[in-house]
């Protein structure tokens, strides 16, 4: 039902609130806590590296569990979090409040995909997950700018509050406007893991890895590349910025109905953005408009490449779908964590305008990766017809 997954987008919302609305002000809790840069970019990498450790097992663990109780518990700890950090706690608190959400991140997505396309027909249920998806380039484009410029006009700790006004809303919502959902019917564990060792399955989660990572490997220092790769000043950034998520919120809508008609080709046709994009960066060179142009193609290749990935992995594991959400968002945050390590010391050592280049070769990867399931399930699908 739609309802669901418009509620399963707020969620999510509220979730990519406080996973990413940390960013903007990191230099101010590191002013406040008299650290480095570094060490307060720990409250974003120990959260991405717990969501990529720990949540297909949470995933699993919270399987037989009613789905809108799973829904609601996770939000609600993303709202306890937030208002707790919003007092300025030790660091140490802090970093403790800021990990524990990322444990039910993976359980939180998983969980609002699978209600959303509960009782759809095939030929829907991509453009559900689509809306769901949609709460990633919404909050990009609203509450995580939003906070990061309250945090700008009074103190870091009103963004702690906004994110927290932000999960509350959902959590009325959740609560008030989705039904009880028992599961009817538990997998077992071993018929969910079973899915580790089917070829189709690695070589889609090794895609997602190498997608994701070519992606982050620049976006992650996207304000870094425009000021310093093409002399943006920040305000024109800011612009830039909200371009990018615009036009991801429209992409992430045309790529829910491309994957209805195959998920393959769809996967394919967003990847080459990976290939494309540096190129064209490359090309643009010190014109602003046309840097402005190839900004809005990059937003609208990049932004469905968490829904691609999802549905690329739950397209070779149908019987298993939560916990192939878990290991997309896992194996994810894994690319997110790589692309970013490798585009820091790329910056350091070479310079930024080199960054989008190693997105170019992880996109090769990824592209190696859908070449060899395809030519797996055919020959599997030769080998079966020759059976029968």
């Amino acid at each position: 039902m739609k309802k669901y997954a418009y509620i399963g987008c707020l969620g999510f919302i509220a979730v990519i609130t406080t996973e990413f609305g940390v960013i903007g002000i990191l230099p101010q809790i590191a002013e406040h806590y008299k650290i480095s840069i570094d060490k307060a970019g720990y409250l974003l990498s120990a959260f991405a590296l717990v969501i990529a450790l720990t949540g297909p097992f949470m995933t699993l663990l919270t399987s037989g569990i009613d789905r809108k109780k799973i829904m609601t518990i996770a939000v609600f700890m993303f709202l306890l979090t937030g208002i707790i950090s919003s007092f300025s706690p030790p660091f140490w608190l802090l970093m403790i409040v800021r990990i524990l959400p990322a444990f039910l991140q993976p359980v939180y997505i998983a969980t609002a995909l699978s209600v959303a396309i509960s009782g759809a027909d095939e030929s829907r249920k991509n453009g559900l997950m689509s809306i769901v998806f949609n709460g990633v380039a919404i909050a990009m484009v609203t509450t995580v700018p939003f906070a990061t410029w309250i945090a700008g006009l009074w103190s870091w700790e009103y963004s702690f509050i906004i994110q927290s006004v932000v999960s509350c809303i959902a959590l009325i919502t959740i609560y008030f406007l989705l039904p009880a959902m028992p599961v009817k019917e538990k997998k077992s564990y071993g018929s969910q893991i079973k899915i580790l060792a089917q070829p189709s399955f690695i070589l889609s989660t090794l895609a997602n890895f190498f997608m994701i990572t070519a992606w982050f490997s620049t976006y992650s220092y996207f304000a870094e590349y425009l000021g310093k790769g093409k002399g943006m000043n920040p305000s024109m950034i800011s612009y830039m910025l909200l371009l990018f998520g615009v036009i991801g919120i429209i992409a992430n809508w045309i790529a829910g109905k491309m994957l209805n008609k195959n998920v393959t080709r769809t996967m394919a046709f967003f990847l080459s953005g990976t290939l494309l994009i540096p190129i064209l960066l490359y090309l643009s060179d010190g014109n602003l408009w046309a840097t402005v142009g190839v900004i809005g193609v990059w937003g609208f290749l990049y932004s469905p490449s968490f829904l691609n990935a999802s549905s690329y992995m739950i397209s070779s594991a149908p019987n298993a779908l939560e916990f192939a959400n878990s290991l997309a968002t896992s194996f994810g945050n894994l690319g997110v964590t790589l692309g970013t390590t490798i585009g820091g010391w790329i910056i350091i050592t070479k310079g930024v305008e080199y960054t989008p280049w190693i997105g170019f070769v992880f996109g090769i990867l990824a592209f190696l990766m859908i070449l060899m399931r395809s030519i797996f399930e055919k020959r599997n699908q030769q080998i079966s017809t020759c059976h029968n």
